[in-house]
């Protein structure tokens, strides 16, 4: 982003901030659909994180904040954070963050943290990155970072969501990518995009379990069946998606990894209800 985005000044917060928090400044939000948006904020000074991590954010709307884990968006290079959000009526917290705008105060905690990171996966041919709706948000960092095409030599991002209309981040992010001169030369033609809608009638809207376990999402990509000794996961999504797209890597030979031990699939379960 640019320096003026970055000159933005939080609003005077209604409350103390907590100690451990930053708080930080909105510079840009974005309505996708009455259920989804996304924003940008000023990233603090020296704050370290890696591609794929979340951290609990909150906003200093009470004396005692509520904290949810949102998966940063952003590559780690990047000089802003930003978030990509769902929007819950009478949520603890989406109920107002949805409402924020450019300017407004977002608290962070320091502590980033999560499995969807390289360092958690064995060395691999070709990435896949399995999301279901806001579950994308860690894979739009993970495909903005050059270590991503350094280690892999095709990256597959999955998206699949109820509706085509909630499937517009995922296409806006990877056009961006190719679009972007410095993006575009360590990518390449390495990154492929599979969305699915699942309630519009889509040709591909089906669930993703079933392109895999069907073959389908092979065929539409022009790629192998998944292969244990080269393929590689990361998965992110409702808990009904994590707990039956892990069982199907486990059946097709895959082992799951942590940051302690590194395997061949990792699943986050920090999410945003």
């Amino acid at each position: 982003m640019t320096a003026e985005a970055q000159t933005v000044s939080p609003a005077a917060p209604a409350f103390p901030i907590p100690a451990g928090v930053y708080a930080q400044a909105v510079t840009a939000v974005q309505h996708y659909t009455d259920r989804l948006f996304r924003f940008r904020m000023t990233r603090p000074d020296g704050f370290r994180f890696r591609s794929g991590e979340f951290v609990m954010i909150g906003l200093p709307n009470a004396e005692k904040p509520v904290f949810r884990a949102y998966s940063i968006a952003s590559p780690a290079w990047d000089e802003e954070l930003e978030f990509f959000s769902i929007k819950v009526e009478n949520g603890p917290l989406t109920e107002h963050l949805q409402k924020i705008v450019v300017g407004d105060t977002v608290l962070m905690r320091k502590k980033s943290t999560g499995t969807l990171v390289h360092d958690a996966l064995i060395p691999g041919k070709r990435l896949y990155l399995f999301s279901t709706g806001t579950g994308i948000a860690p894979f739009a960092s993970v495909i903005r970072d050059p270590e991503t095409y350094e280690k892999f030599e095709t990256v597959i991002l999955t998206h699949t969501t109820r509706t085509i209309d909630e499937l517009q981040y995922g296409k806006d992010l990877v056009a961006e990518i190719k679009a972007d001169e410095l993006m575009s030369e360590f990518v390449g033609d390495k990154l492929l995009l599979h969305s699915s809608a699942t309630r519009e009638g889509e040709q591909r809207g089906e669930r993703i379990t079933t392109l895999i376990e069907t073959g389908k999402l092979f065929s539409d990509l022009g790629l192998p069946a998944i292969d244990p000794a080269t393929d590689r996961a990361m998965i992110c999504g409702s808990m009904d998606m994590l707990k039956d797209t892990k069982a199907l890597c486990e059946k097709l030979g895959l082992v799951e990894g942590s940051n302690a031990m590194p395997g061949t699939f990792v699943v986050e379960r920090a999410f945003v209800d």
